[in-house]
């Protein structure tokens, strides 16, 4: 599949001459992107065929190497901003990234998380507060600089096998990968919630980031949910 990957031409990455550009100042918050994200989000993943590999036990040498590599690496994370905290999952649980839109309450809900359904493309899905969660207030002492005014905020779909649910966010940054050896144990002062669902902290353009659990954080959704 062919994507005009416009955004490196005449977008921010370009000659900035995209007319969009004046109603939506970044290339990540035009449609335009937002379509042509989910149009590789829709691509099947291609089959490999592991009896071409080598399945013989590779030396120590190359389990050295191998490691290393890994390390420099490192993992993918969509990173993004709720109030003050600067926040990544791995990129893999994303299925959407969509506009913020009307979230439809629930009569007796269980959690204070649990914030009502989403329509999202026609289905309907539990839209949950990630602050809530971590045992953080979204918003609290939110940054007044120029860049968090420029950015709008996003609904993140995510999804484990028939899992789905909603976090809103108040900023995507966008992709980004970790380095393994940039990875460092959460501080102390973390909150019990915050310090079960976090991997890892690693440093990025000034800040620390949280880099989140999948696992555990689907694992409290679902509790969440009962």
């Amino acid at each position: 599949m062919r994507i005009d990957d416009c955004w490196n031409r005449i977008g921010v990455r370009g000659d900035s001459s995209c007319e969009r550009l004046a109603e939506y100042v970044r290339c990540l918050n035009c449609p335009v992107f937002e379509l042509a994200a989910a149009k590789l989000l829709d691509q099947p993943v291609p089959l490999v065929d592991l009896s071409t590999h080598d399945a013989r036990a590779p030396t120590q040498a190359t389990q050295s190497g191998q490691r290393q590599d890994a390390r420099e690496a490192g993992e993918s994370f969509l990173v993004f901003r709720i109030g003050r905290e600067w926040l990544g999952l791995p990129t893999r649980i994303f299925s959407q990234i969509v506009q913020t839109r009307t979230v439809h309450t629930l009569p007796h809900r269980q959690h204070r998380a649990v914030l009502g359904v989403v329509n999202v493309q026609g289905e309907l899905l539990v839209c949950l507060s990630l602050a809530h969660l971590l045992g953080f207030e979204p918003d609290t002492a939110v940054p007044r600089d120029e860049r968090a005014r420029l950015d709008l905020p996003r609904l993140l779909v995510v999804a484990r096998d028939d899992e789905q649910a909603v976090l809103p966010v108040d900023q995507v940054d966008g992709v980004q990968r970790f380095a393994l050896s940039t990875f460092c144990a959460p501080p102390a002062t973390l909150s019990p919630s915050a310090a079960a669902h976090t991997r890892a902290v690693a440093p990025w353009r000034g800040v620390s980031v949280g880099l989140l659990d999948a696992d555990a954080l689907f694992d409290t959704l679902n509790r969440s949910l009962g």
